[in-house]
């Protein structure tokens, strides 16, 4: 049976955040064999003929309607590595787990992951809310989570690397965009959790620096379908139209979306520009509800490019051609291969302090672009907003001409505003200093 969670839940998991507010064949020396490499502090599994790695994602619940496909992603990386031979002549067992869209859940399966099935790593996650409950886990265990899913920032861990984007990668070049093409006026719909409290936060801020106004703001219980009174709220503060910023997510989107058509809320007046709408999700709701509204990613199937006509021809020989691809399962791909190469560049798979370092630097000719795994554990991405068409695909409306740097900290939070992170240095504050700082 799913677990419920109130909005007190929700709202705990979101003041934590508030309050400390998808080859290049990676350089190095020559790989050592596994069973030779050292024991070290952080060693959590044992010289084996496999690599053992976890996948955690919710498979059941509200939030399966993602992570599902998530688990795909990574499924056909870590199947690719095998067949081209492995990892350290080692083939990648991977241990797969449900989250259940529950974060407890998500907690406790992660230290099983770790201590039980002695797993070097985990690929997984989606909500913040999930990421947030396993954090302490990792950094207890001194593990790594690879996080594939674009989040709301004002985090930097040590022992965790983020494959999908920040704020400025992703949010603030929408509002930027909106603000510039759509209109200043703006109603802020998102589910009740870390991510899109936190998200707004930030969005206000830039409102305000930017010359935007906060008409309205609600938020509904993750997976909830009662959507007629934030409707009737949107109706009242945008009576001549405005920017509705949708970050709602799972299967809330559903009804809002198929309401909002119903109730005459039509993208010529209102648009909604989504930042957890994607391939996946329009699919899955009905492109009749979305055609015509706009979301803002790192990476839409649509991309003309080689490396991702090859991405999404792989993915649709190996699970159908009806198939779709998105920016978490991208991302998510990303990380497998990002992982792999600073196994190969460390030499070893189990001292993951050596593959910590080894990963930061690697770039990866991923299906949105070349990519780059920076000193902060954060991803330079590229930035594009895209328009539903009614194929279900999204046509780009905007693309920065670069691979843009991630900044973790948000420069439009009062708290957070000239701070960076860096885990090259060697300080007790590398996570989170002021930047000139010494």
């Amino acid at each position: 049976m799913k677990r419920q969670f109130s909005r007190r839940k929700f709202l705990l998991y979101g003041g934590a955040t508030l309050g400390t507010t998808m080859l290049l064949k990676a350089c190095g020396s020559q790989p050592t064999p596994e069973a030779q490499s050292s024991a070290s502090p952080t060693t959590s599994a044992s010289p084996s003929s496999t690599i053992k790695v976890g996948i955690l994602h919710s498979l059941s619940g509200t939030m399966a309607i993602s992570e599902k496909t998530v688990v795909d992603a990574e499924q056909m990386a870590i199947d690719e590595i095998n067949a081209a031979g492995g990892v350290l002549g080692m083939q990648i067992e991977a241990v797969v787990e449900d989250g259940a869209s529950d974060w407890p859940t998500f907690a406790a399966k992660a230290k099983k992951l770790i201590e039980q099935d002695k797993v070097v790593t985990v690929f997984g996650c989606w909500t913040s809310a999930s990421r947030k409950a396993v954090l302490p886990v990792f950094e207890s265990e001194k593990n790594m989570l690879w996080y594939p899913v674009q989040y709301e920032g004002q985090e930097c861990s040590k022992y965790v690397f983020y494959t999908g984007a920040v704020p400025n990668q992703q949010i603030e070049p929408a509002v930027t965009w909106l603000l510039k093409n759509k209109g200043k006026q703006f109603f802020l719909v998102g589910s009740d959790y870390v991510f899109p409290r936190t998200a707004n936060t930030i969005i206000k801020g830039q409102l305000q620096a930017q010359g935007g106004t906060t008409v309205g703001e609600d938020y509904l219980p993750l997976g909830a379908t009662e959507v007629t009174p934030i409707i009737a709220k949107i109706r009242a503060a945008l009576p001549n139209g405005g920017v509705i910023f949708n970050t709602l997510n799972g299967d809330s989107n559903v009804a809002f979306f198929k309401q909002l058509k119903g109730s005459g809320i039509t993208p010529d007046k209102w648009p909604v520009m989504s930042v957890s709408i994607a391939e996946q999700e329009v699919q899955s709701i009905g492109t009749s509800y979305l055609d015509g509204q706009y979301a803002s990613w790192n990476y839409f199937m649509s991309i003309d490019s080689p490396a991702n006509k090859k991405f999404v021809s792989d993915f649709q020989a190996k699970y159908g051609a009806n198939r779709v691809t998105d920016d978490p399962m991208e991302a998510a791909y990303i990380a497998v291969y990002l992982w792999k190469q600073a196994v190969e560049k460390a030499g070893t798979a189990s001292d993951l302090e050596k593959v910590r370092a080894a990963a930061l630097g690697q770039s990866f000719n991923a299906p949105e672009g070349k990519v780059t795994l920076e000193d902060n554990h954060h991803l330079a991405k590229f930035v594009r907003i895209g328009e539903v068409q009614p194929s279900g695909q999204f046509s780009v409306v905007y693309a920065s001409p670069n691979a843009v740097k991630p900044q973790p900290w948000s420069q439009f939070v009062a708290s957070t505003k000239g701070y960076t992170c860096n885990w090259s240095l060697d300080r007790p504050d590398a996570g989170k200093f002021k930047m000139g700082s010494t």
